[in-house]
């Protein structure tokens, strides 16, 4: 073979491996391409997929609720029973009075008790306080709160925080006219009759063609100038709007004890009275929230609810509900010092030793525990369905804290800490092996004054000092 020949032959012999190469690559290249593609599909494919609907809350009100259900192990290893609770603490607001709070500003929305720009007052010890103000916010109303002197600072501070006003009365009876929460209830009368008053001057001046109706029903100003002899009452409403001086439907003006806060400004548009004691949105609440909740979280596997009682709407509506699913669930209150409940149930007397004739404090310590304990029966008590009741001590709650705390990471407050010695005594009495749900009603933030005060403590012989959990006996 020539070298010319030779040469050609080699050039189409390293053409053709050239080629070859080119067209291994391309389908290399192709084959690994469509492979990444397939596994970038394949993984997209595999990850959940969320609606916007479902992974977007509709603001603070779309996050009350649905709270987790949580087994508490210390608990369960210790009597052999599952105790479970309900993680209420997780709320927007801190507690399970988010729900109760959500539910009577709702209600008296609709209702058309209460108008946006109008101020809910409540007689509260917290709790509740601070649910009603976080929630009427984002209703676009106000909150006036009246609380016991006694209850724990940090719950004024955060009351204030949220921007509600605060007023703190001294402890009485529920029978005297200053008790914080008829207070309350006077509050609510008291800024309805200043937004009547500011509605009856407006229209007043409007005849007299000071001012004229708007379409949304306020007035606008035509003159700075109050050319008639009216301008005193305008004054003089004026004070009234600020709580110095009433105005009589006849225009005189006389002096009034009204107090001056926020609930009597200007763009005030009446007051309402969120009566958690006795409203029963309360009990809707949890017997349309909380208790399905507890009923489709256990799959309807639960043999008994406990938990303690201030309004009784916790305890009313999850207890009714439940045992609307199953009459066999037992359900029980678990009662601290000073309460008169336990006995109403065990016995049929609303009674406690603490309420005897002459051996009421004027200004007693009943009990460290906040906002469960009563001495008269609600409407939303009466609604609850109770197999049996025990009755809770100081110390209990002070070392169930604690204990919690150090086995379980649980940070409580101190409602939460009397349902859990609840929880334990309802697995004595129904031995090993039984479902127990009870609530971690706010967790221990609120509760750093008193409850988790090394030196309050100590004044009142509460010091914690269990290694275990043999102070339930």
């Amino acid at each position: 073979m020539s070298p010319a020949m030779s040469n050609n032959s080699g050039a189409v012999v390293a053409a053709a491996a050239a080629a070859t190469a080119a067209f291994t690559i391309v389908i290399l290249s192709h084959f690994i391409f469509s492979n990444r593609k397939n596994c970038r599909e394949k993984t997209h494919s595999s990850l959940p997929k969320f609606s916007r609907s479902k992974s977007v809350a509709d603001g603070v009100i779309g996050v009350i609720g649905n709270t987790p259900l949580i087994k508490i192990n210390s608990l369960s290893e210790a009597t052999g029973c599952e105790i479970l609770a309900k993680a209420e603490f997780l709320n927007p607001g801190g507690s399970v009075k988010d729900r109760v709070a959500e539910k009577i500003i709702q209600e008296a929305l609709q209702s058309g008790d209460l108008v946006k720009g109008g101020v809910v007052t409540e007689g509260s010890a917290g709790s509740t306080a601070i649910s009603l103000a976080m929630v009427a916010q984002a209703y676009g109303c106000k909150c006036h709160v009246v609380i016991p002197d006694d209850a724990a600072i940090e719950k004024a501070q955060i009351l204030e925080a949220l921007g509600a006003t605060v007023e703190r009365v001294r402890p009485v009876s529920i029978t005297h006219k200053d008790h914080f929460v008829n207070v309350a209830r006077r509050r609510a009368v008291e800024a309805t009759d200043y937004a009547k008053e500011r509605e009856a001057q407006e229209v007043r001046r409007a005849s007299k063609g000071e001012v004229k109706p708007c379409e949304n029903g306020e007035f606008k100003e035509i003159s700075d100038c109050y050319p008639y002899p009216c301008d005193s009452i305008g004054s003089a409403l004026d004070d009234a709007i600020r709580g110095g001086t009433q105005i009589n439907p006849n225009g005189q003006v006389k002096e009034s004890s009204y107090l001056r806060t926020e609930l009597s400004r200007d763009e005030c548009k009446g007051g309402f009275f969120a009566d958690q004691f006795e409203n029963l949105a309360n009990f809707r609440a949890h017997y349309e929230g909380t208790g399905p909740e507890i009923w489709e979280q256990t799959g309807g596997n639960l043999h008994a609810f406990v938990a303690a009682a201030g309004t009784g709407g916790t305890l009313a509506g999850i207890s009714h509900f439940l045992q609307d699913q199953n009459p066999d669930i037992k359900c029980f209150l678990i009662d601290p010092p000073g309460s008169g409940l336990f006995n109403k149930v065990t016995r049929g007397v609303l009674y406690t030793r603490e309420e005897a004739e002459g051996k009421r404090l004027k200004n007693p310590f009943d009990t460290i525990t906040e906002g469960i304990g009563i001495n008269r029966l609600t409407k939303n008590f009466q609604m609850a369905r109770l197999d049996g009741a025990f009755r809770g001590t100081d110390i209990e709650a002070v070392e169930m804290s604690r204990f919690l705390m150090k086995n379980d990471g649980l940070f409580v407050g101190s409602s939460s800490a009397m349902n859990c010695v609840g929880a334990v005594r309802v697995a004595g009495l129904l031995g090993p092996g039984h479902t127990i749900v009870t609530i971690l009603c706010d967790s221990g933030m609120r509760h750093l004054s008193k409850f988790y005060n090394p030196q309050y403590l100590s004044a009142h012989s509460l010091t914690p000092c269990a290694s275990a959990l043999e102070f339930l006996g």
